[in-house]
């Protein structure tokens, strides 16, 4: 079976997170990724923990179907062997610090003067241009410039998300970035250059309380896990210490959520709640109203009748929980790929497509394909291979 990207080369001088997240994607659908790492150790992603049988969770999650190159780019054998990879590929990705791959050489203007076709991506933290140019960018630390922060949390203190939201940000703009350009390449011939930033991924995606606050007049609440604009919405105690999620989305939800779950048709004309704007005003309130009722009744019970009255809900799942969520062993949802400690379980992409099965190929040793894709290059024997 041929995926969709199969006889796509990608070069990815990566780490951490933003960059291989983009490409391991590229490489579920077909296209062969060729990661440089340092001769030796390796992305430094791979030494975060040693979760999975010794391996880093991260790099389980970001690398599975590459290959890995173990190059020291400051030497003459490094540089020249990246050179040769690139000269053969389609897209070139990298999210080294500001400024470095244009020390060695890999900017986007030097690699696409000798290789118009190519299509080079760059993610950093804040972009190129600007008082923020070299400043150093972890998730946490963008999570906080782009004001992610200050509506994450309870109203007492502010949370970070407990992802790696900006990298996976980033890294979903550079894979649809590249996508898109290699459909412009295959109309035109026309190589492209793409840069993508932390700060400014994640800021496309607080568009809601960025408006809210800029014509409101003031920021959204910050409101744990309830809504700082929808209401009812979040958590709710059931009988025994016991949790349900719900949320209401209009009025018409609203009627039917008083008449059949509260049995207190009265409350959805009630002058408090009977508009969204005015059950937010007086959420208070209204969580004793919900509570009175659910307080008495068990999670289950209360999820039942909800998904009778088509009221949206949920269960509060921990990661066991998601592992052995029912709707994705429904669904065939995982998989097995090889790594160096045996086989793991997989994810398969969340995208399907009919007549394609996800690559899921084995996750690489450091530098485990070094002397073959050396061979491939005719270079063999002229420097030390990771």
């Amino acid at each position: 079976m041929i995926g969709p990207l199969e006889g796509i080369t990608v070069v990815s001088l990566e780490q951490a997170v933003a960059a291989p997240f983009a490409t391991r994607q590229l490489a579920d659908l077909g296209a062969r990724v060729i990661k440089v790492e340092r001769p030796g150790s390796g992305d430094f992603a791979r030494q975060y923990d040693e979760t999975v049988r010794g391996m880093s969770s991260h790099f389980v999650w970001l690398n599975r179907s590459k290959e890995s190159i173990g190059l020291d780019l400051k030497s003459e054998h490094g540089r020249r062997v990246i050179h040769a990879l690139v000269d053969r590929a389609d897209v070139f990705v990298q999210n080294l610090a500001p400024g470095a791959a244009d020390r060695l050489g890999l900017g986007a203007a030097q690699l696409r003067a000798r290789h118009p076709g190519l299509v080079h991506a760059s993610i950093s933290g804040y972009g190129a241009g600007g008082p923020y140019t070299e400043k150093k960018a972890y998730d946490l630390l963008v999570q906080c410039e782009a004001g992610l922060v200050s509506v994450t949390g309870t109203p007492e203190d502010p949370a970070k998300v407990g992802i790696s939201v900006a990298d996976i940000a980033a890294g979903m703009y550079t894979y649809t970035g590249v996508l898109t350009a290699l459909i412009r390449k295959g109309r035109t011939g026309e190589g492209a250059t793409l840069e993508i930033s932390m700060l400014e991924a994640l800021a496309e995606w607080m568009g809601f309380p960025m408006y809210y606050a800029r014509y409101g007049g003031t920021p959204p609440v910050r409101s744990g896990a309830s809504h700082a604009a929808i209401a009812p919405y979040g958590p709710f105690d059931c009988a025994g210490g016991e949790r349900v999620f719900l949320g209401i989305q209009n009025e018409r939800e609203w009627v039917v959520f008083c008449e059949k779950i509260l049995g207190r048709p009265e409350l959805a004309t009630d002058e408090r709640f009977a508009t969204n704007s005015l059950r937010v005003a007086h959420s208070g309130a209204l969580r004793a109203e919900i509570v009175r009722v659910f307080r008495d009744l068990a999670a289950a019970e209360v999820i039942d009748r909800l998904e009778d009255a088509g009221i949206a809900n949920a269960r509060l799942r921990d990661m066991a929980g998601l592992v052995e969520h029912e709707q994705l062993a429904a669904r065939d949802r995982w998989r097995q790929v090889g790594s160096p400690v045996g086989p793991l379980m997989a994810l398969v992409p969340p995208v399907t497509m009919d007549g394609h099965e996800p690559v899921m190929a084995p996750i690489p040793a450091p530098g485990e394909h070094t002397e073959r894709i050396l061979a491939e290059l005719g270079l063999e024997g002229t420097g030390a291979p990771a």
